[in-house]
C-alpha cells in the first residue's frame, strides 16, 4: 500500500545485509538515476529559459522595430502603384516597356520591393519565367515545411524511440501517474489545508503527466516521500527495485536525449537564430535592438531613394534614358559590391605571389 512517509527503519539505505551483487546493482542504478533527473531538470531549464529568451527578444524588437516596418510597408506599396501607373498609363515603346519591366522584377528579385504577380506585364516571356522561379521557390518551400512537420508530428517510435520503449514509458509514466493521484487526491483530504495543498500537488502531478514528464513524477515522488516500500532484506524486493530503476533510467535516457533535440530544433529556428545573434552582438558590446533598427532605417533611405526615383519618371522629372539607367543608390551599391570584390582578389592574389 502507499504511505505518505516512508520510516527509517524502512529506507533501503538501512540494510542489515552484507553487501550483494544486487546491493551494489541498485546503489549504481540509484546513482545513475539521481544523475538523470539532475541532467533533466537542467535542460528542462535551458530549453524553457531559451524560449522564455525568445519571446521577450521578439517581443521588444516588435515593439520598437514595427513604425519602421509600417514606413518600409508604405514605401512598398507606393512604389508598386508608381511602377503600374507607368506600365498602365505611359506611352512607351515596346523595348521601353520591356526594360521597365526588368527593371521592376530586378527590385523584386532584390528583395528590396515585395514581389507581387506579374500580370501587368504584356510579355509573356518575363510572366513565365517568373512564374517558373515561383513555382520554385514554393516547391522548395512544401518540402522543407515537410520535413519540419514529419520531424514534429512523426510517431514517437520515429522521433525517440522504438515502439516497446513507447509502451513502456506510457505505462511506466501512468502507473505513477495513478498512484500519485490516489495519494494526492484532494477529495481525500480530511481538512481544508490538506485539500489545497493536495490541489496544489495535483496540478503538478496533472501537467507532469499531460507532457509525459516521468522525470517530475519521480521529482515529485521523491519530494513527498511517498516511494513503494521495499524490504531492504527480500531478495524479491530488491530485484524488483533493481528492475524498476532500470527500466526507470532507461525511459529517463530516452527523455533527456530527446529534451537536448528539441532544445538543438528551437535553437534552429528563425526565432532562436535571432537570439543567439543578439547574444553574440552584446558580448561585442553591441545593442542588437539599435543595431536593427539602424539597419532597418538604413533600409528605409534605400527604398525612400527609389520611390524617389520611379516618381520623378512617372512625374516626368527624368527621361526615359535616365531612368533605364536605373536609381543612382542601387548603381553605387553595386560599384561598391565590385571595389570588395577587387579588394578580395587582389588581397588573395597578392597572397599566392608572397607564397
Amino acid at each position: 500500500m502507499p504511505r505518505t512517509k516512508t520510516p527509517p527503519s524502512k529506507r533501503t539505505t538501512a540494510t542489515t545485509l552484507a553487501p550483494s551483487e544486487l546491493h551494489l546493482r541498485i546503489e549504481g542504478l540509484a546513482v545513475e538515476h539521481e544523475k538523470l533527473l539532475k541532467q533533466i531538470k537542467k535542460k528542462r531549464n535551458e530549453l524553457n529559459n531559451f524560449i522564455e529568451q525568445m519571446r521577450v527578444t521578439a517581443t521588444e524588437i516588435f515593439g520598437r522595430a514595427t513604425p519602421n516596418y509600417q514606413k518600409i510597408a508604405l514605401l512598398d506599396q507606393e512604389i508598386h502603384t508608381l511602377f503600374k501607373e507607368i506600365l498602365e498609363k505611359k506611352k512607351l515603346g515596346k523595348q521601353s516597356k520591356k526594360k521597365i519591366e526588368e527593371i521592376y522584377r530586378s527590385l523584386q528579385y532584390a528583395g528590396i520591393i515585395s514581389r507581387k504577380p506579374f500580370d501587368i506585364f504584356e510579355d509573356e516571356d518575363l510572366e513565365d519565367d517568373f512564374e517558373d522561379l515561383e513555382r520554385d521557390l514554393e516547391d522548395e518551400f512544401d518540402s522543407t515545411r515537410s520535413q519540419q512537420s514529419n520531424y514534429y508530428h512523426r510517431p514517437d517510435s520515429e522521433a525517440e524511440s522504438p515502439s516497446a520503449t513507447r509502451s513502456e514509458s506510457s505505462k511506466k509514466i501512468r502507473h505513477i501517474f495513478l498512484r500519485l493521484a490516489e495519494i494526492f487526491h484532494p477529495d481525500k483530504a480530511k481538512d481544508s489545508e490538506t485539500q489545497k495543498r493536495h490541489t496544489e500537488i495535483m496540478q503538478e502531478i496533472n501537467k507532469a503527466y499531460q507532457e509525459g514528464d516521468l522525470a517530475r513524477l519521480l521529482e515529485i515522488e521523491q519530494q513527498y516521500e511517498v516511494g513503494e516500500e521495499i524490504d531492504s532484506n527480500s531478495e524479491d524486493d530488491l530485484s524488483r527495485k533493481c528492475s524498476r530503476l532500470e527500466q526507470n533510467n532507461k525511459i529517463l535516457k530516452t527523455q533527456y536525449e530527446s529534451l537536448k533535440k528539441e532544445l538543438r530544433e528551437v535553437k534552429k529556428t528563425p526565432e532562436g537564430e535571432m537570439l543567439s545573434d543578439c547574444k553574440k552582438a552584446k558580448k561585442q558590446g553591441v545593442n542588437p535592438v539599435d543595431e536593427i533598427l539602424g539597419q532597418l532605417e538604413s533600409q528605409i533611405e534605400v527604398i525612400s531613394e527609389i520611390r524617389d526615383y520611379v516618381k520623378d519618371f512617372q512625374e516626368q522629372k527624368l527621361t526615359i534614358k535616365e531612368f533605364l539607367e536605373g536609381p543612382e543608390v542601387l548603381r553605387s551599391s553595386q560599384r561598391d559590391m565590385m571595389e570588395e570584390l577587387l579588394e578580395e582578389m587582389l588581397e588573395d592574389l597578392g597572397g599566392v605571389i608572397r607564397f
